[in-house]
Order: structure tokens, then sequence, then C-alpha cells
């Protein structure tokens, strides 16, 4: 083999090299790349997306500068739209390019590999409705969805509740969870919260109370805090007053659940009327014995415990102390409550009166 021979063979296994590294090396380099904030950062990936344009939203975000280093990073690593998770993400300043991709990626849990909770607040809800707005200001849940499938019956059987009992599920609270939650994995979530809660204690607690379900229990939860959502020492005295009533038979007479029969027709209006508590449904505790169907609103774990730890006493009637405290006057004498009735509807006629003025 001549010397020229060679020469020009060593050159094409120098050219082949280089050929072969040159990627390598342009591939390390770009890996190695950092973002370009210089603050952290939240990105979400709201839907299925592909690796170019996963990066042109991270160029548009001002995280990266050269998106087709990204590219060929995510290239290698194989990252596509299959594999690139939803979520919420905190893009540290600095962070390089593959340590970022990784990230993104897809682990063995349905998550990304770098994805944060964030946390889904509901309370103060009178309905799943009211609950599935909040969820969905949290969560990529869109409510209309989460109403509707909680709608179901295979849902409704699924849990072991009626339509009516459904809110018993949710306790207001918040709770850590993936931005892409969907329907079915937050009322899972919402399920093993409620079966946390009720614990062989609480069960037997609740049986002792004469109840034989949650929803029931959660239910007189309902009265109890939308009588007094304020003061939560009358609590346990509210629902001792309540459980007198339905032991005796005696309808509760509580003015929350007629006022939600009537939706949202009575907000504002300070002084309710007989007129008021005659509307005909299955909620209005002045017409209708025992408990309605289901909750009123959904209680936190605070009420339901209260409840479950009720005051024994003899009270049976209870009205609101003529003053601005929000607190109320406890009885056993229909007498005393008759008194106390009419000194509290003087105080507030005297007060809408000052209004007027």
């Amino acid at each position: 083999m001549s010397k020229r021979t060679v020469i020009i063979i060593g050159i094409i296994a120098v050219l082949v090299g280089i050929a072969i590294v040159t990627p390598k090396i342009m591939l390390y380099f770009s890996g190695n790349k950092k973002t370009i904030n210089s603050e952290k950062l939240t990105f979400f990936v709201t839907k299925t997306i592909s690796l170019p344009k996963l990066a042109e939203e991270l160029k548009a975000k001002r995280i990266i500068k050269d998106v087709k280093g990204l590219i060929s990073v995510g290239d290698f690593k194989g990252l596509n739209s299959n594999n690139i998770a939803l979520g919420k993400y905190i893009i540290e300043p600095g962070v390089s390019y593959k340590n970022l991709l990784n990230g993104f990626t897809l682990n063995s849990n349905g998550n990304g590999n770098a994805e944060v909770e964030v946390l889904v607040t509901f309370n103060n809800c009178r309905d799943i409705y009211q609950m599935a707005g909040m969820v969905q200001k949290c969560i990529m849940v869109d409510s209309s969805k989460l109403v509707e499938y909680l709608s179901k019956s295979e849902t409704l059987n699924k849990y072991g509740f009626t339509p009516e009992q459904l809110p018993a599920l949710f306790m207001p609270n918040s709770y850590s969870m993936f931005y892409d939650t969907d329907e079915k994995m937050f009322v899972e979530r919402m399920a093993q919260e409620f079966r946390d809660f009720w614990s062989l204690e609480r069960k037997k607690k609740l049986t002792k109370m004469g109840f034989t379900s949650p929803s029931q229990l959660a239910t007189l939860a309902s009265i109890v805090y939308s009588e007094q959502s304020i003061h939560s020492s009358e609590w346990s005295t509210i629902s001792g007053l309540y459980l007198n009533r339905l032991r005796k038979g005696m309808l509760l007479q509580s003015d929350p659940t007629f006022k939600f029969c009537w939706e949202e027709k009575l907000n504002g209006v300070e002084r309710l009327l007989r007129e008021h508590r005659s509307v005909d449904c299955a909620y209005n505790t002045y017409k209708v014995q025992g408990l309605p169907p289901g909750p009123i609103c959904m209680t936190s774990e605070k009420v339901l415990e209260a409840v479950l730890n009720y005051q024994k006493h003899d009270y049976l009637f209870m009205c609101a102390k003529p003053d601005f405290s929000y607190t109320h006057n406890f009885e056993s004498s229909d007498v005393q409550h008759m008194k106390n009735a009419r000194r509290y509807q003087v105080w507030l006629a005297n007060e809408l009166n000052k209004k007027k003025k």
C-alpha cells in the first residue's frame, strides 16, 4: 500500500471520526446549556404537546434561548407528545437543558419528574356546583365535566350516595394535588379523605347517636354550621339541641333549611317571614319531619367532629341574641324561648328602622 493511499485512508478515518463525534459534542454542549430566566418561573403544560411546541413555548416564556439545541437534546432522550407530562412546573434559574427536559418526562407514577403539587381549596360551598367551580380554579378539572361525572348513576353507586347525600363526600379544606388531576382522580381523592375521616371510633359514635350513615351526620352538621358559621364554640350545643328535637319527634324548624329551598332568592333578606317558611320542599324542616334528604352545605371535619361530640343538655330552642354578637340564647322552655324571640324581633325591627333613616 502506497504512502499516499495510507494518508488518504487516514484522512477519511479522521473525517468519519469527526462526523461521528461532532454531533455528540454538540449534543453535550446543548444538554449543558442553561435556562436564561433569572428568577423562579411557573410553567404549565395544560394539554398534549410536541417537543418542538414545548421548546417554542419555553422560548416565548423567556426560559430558553436555543430552540434547536433543546430539541436536539429532547430527541436524543426520546421525548415526544406521548411522554411529556401535563402539569405545573417551577423552573429554577440556570437549569441545564437536559435536567429541564428530564423534569418534563413522564414517570411510572403518571407525573412529570419535576411536576409540583398545587393546593386545591374549596369552602363555603352550598352544593357540588359551587364546589366544582372552586376546584376548577385550582386544577385542570373542568367544572361541568366534574358535575357530569358526579351526577352519573355509576359514580353514585360506586361511592354509595344518593344525589342529595353526595355533598357529604366533600369536606372543605386545602388539599395538595397535581395540577393535571382529572375529575375521576379528584373524586377518588375526596373519597379517600372521607374514608380516612370515618374511622371505626367515629362510626361507633355515629351509631350511638342513632344515625345509620355518615351522610346523616353530615346533614345535621350542615344545619349546625348554617345556623352558626362564626362562633365554633356553639356547634356542640346546637348539635345537642337538634338531637333532642329529633329524639322527641319534634320538627327541627331550622331557618337555613327553608332558605335552602329558595336557593339564592333570599340572599340579603334580613327579616324572614311566615310566607318564606311555608314553601313546599323536602328540605323545609318547618314542614317535614326529621332530617332533610341531604346536606344543605358542605362542612369541614371540625364541624363534623363537633357534632359527633355534641353537648348533652335539655335545650330544645335557640334564638339569636338581640345584639351584634352573633350568638344565641338556648332554652328548654318554650315560654322563655318566646320571650327571647320577641325581644329579638323588637331589636331587629329597631335596627332595620335605623338603616332606613
